[in-house]
């Protein structure tokens, strides 16, 4: 590279939901979140009251679930610490180029409007827009991108990653946690759970939302990893963090430990489509459904670790982004969906 090659200035942007990083945070947080349209589908005029109604009456209990983490959510200090960890990586894989890693949370801070407004002034000649969500979900990777092809104006040709349920490096680091975990279980006899957020079921049956599809294969490629070395394990999949009245994706994880504990087995929960530590792992994994573990006799109860910054997931993002450069438009990194789903938007990329 010289003065007169000064090769491409390439933005890669890491969007994530985000989480209140003290006290006061969490009722604007949960506004935030309860106010857009992918959670609670109604039209603004009901839904923004109704997302100041929940806010209110869950502030109290959700400020309690966060002084257990020491006041506030440890996800952004996490991505800060994935996103350091993948520039690195691109310094030395684009060595030619200039890029530099952002951050965009979907309900706190950094959000999109900030983040958009850096990437502007960075003044790329590329985008990459790398969601930290393995599988596609309209609620969590469709919300992000949109918001961000809403909000940013600056300059650049962009491309985005929709998802990566396959991608090796992804997939070794969730293995290698089992693995691990495994082995601290012992000759205990224990089933593997395979947590997931969960979302209601009309999203799958009635808008055609890949996530439960994208899940279970990334659980059948990290089951096959782990076996590969082991031999058969027992496991199952499983959702979590249900909320309202509507019928969600299950069994939920509260009621494949119960079987566990009937079945004779401890347990080792896999948090198998979150990327860093938060409240869902921190505090309902590992504080509310142990205290569960122990009501139901079910012993052990071990859970394996987010992959974090793990090297093999960063390497596998930053094959993702050198992949990308290649292409324009939506695309999975290896594979994607299965079905003919019509909320991918990959398919409604080839269908157009």
């Amino acid at each position: 590279m010289t003065e007169a090659d000064p090769g491409r200035r390439v933005a890669v942007v890491l969007f994530n939901l985000g989480g209140p990083d003290d006290q006061a945070a969490v009722k604007p947080f949960l506004f935030n979140l309860f106010n857009d349209p992918a959670i609670i589908g109604l039209p603004g005029l009901l839904r923004t009251p109704l997302a100041r109604l929940i806010s209110s009456r869950r502030e109290a209990t959700a400020q309690a679930n966060y002084r257990l983490m020491g006041g506030g959510s440890p996800l952004l200090p996490e991505t800060r610490a994935q996103a350091e960890a993948l520039q690195a990586v691109l310094s030395d894989r684009l060595a030619g180029d200039q890029a530099r890693v952002f951050i965009a949370m979907r309900y706190w801070n950094p959000m999109t409007a900030e983040t958009a407004a850096q990437v502007a002034a960075f003044a790329p000649d590329e985008i990459v827009l790398l969601p930290l969500y393995p599988q596609y979900s309209t609620t969590t990777t469709q919300s992000s991108l949109k918001l961000w092809n809403e909000t940013y104006v600056g300059p650049g040709v962009s491309r985005a990653v929709c998802c990566y349920p396959q991608a090796g490096g992804w997939i070794a680091a969730q293995a290698r946690g089992v693995a691990e975990t495994l082995d601290q279980a012992g000759d205990r006899p224990v089933r593997v759970l395979f947590s997931a957020h969960g979302i209601p079921e009309t999203l799958v049956s009635a808008k055609g939302d890949p996530y439960q599809e994208q899940v279970e294969t990334t659980v059948a490629a990290v089951v096959a990893a782990v076996e590969a070395e082991r031999g058969p394990i027992d496991h199952a999949v499983c959702y979590q963090s249900r909320v309202g009245p509507m019928k969600w994706l299950g069994p939920s994880t509260p009621e494949a430990i119960s079987q566990a504990g009937r079945d004779g087995r401890g347990v080792v929960v896999v948090p198998i489509a979150f990327v860093s530590e938060h409240v869902e792992t921190l505090v309902e994994l590992d504080i509310e459904y142990a205290e569960l573990a122990h009501a139901e006799g079910v012993s052990p109860y071990l859970r394996a670790p987010a992959v974090g910054a793990r090297p093999p997931f960063i390497q596998a993002l930053a094959q993702a982004v050198v992949d990308a450069l290649d292409r324009t438009g939506v695309a999975p990194f290896g594979p994607g969906c299965k079905a003919d789903w019509k909320a991918c938007p990959h398919r409604r990329q080839r269908a157009a």
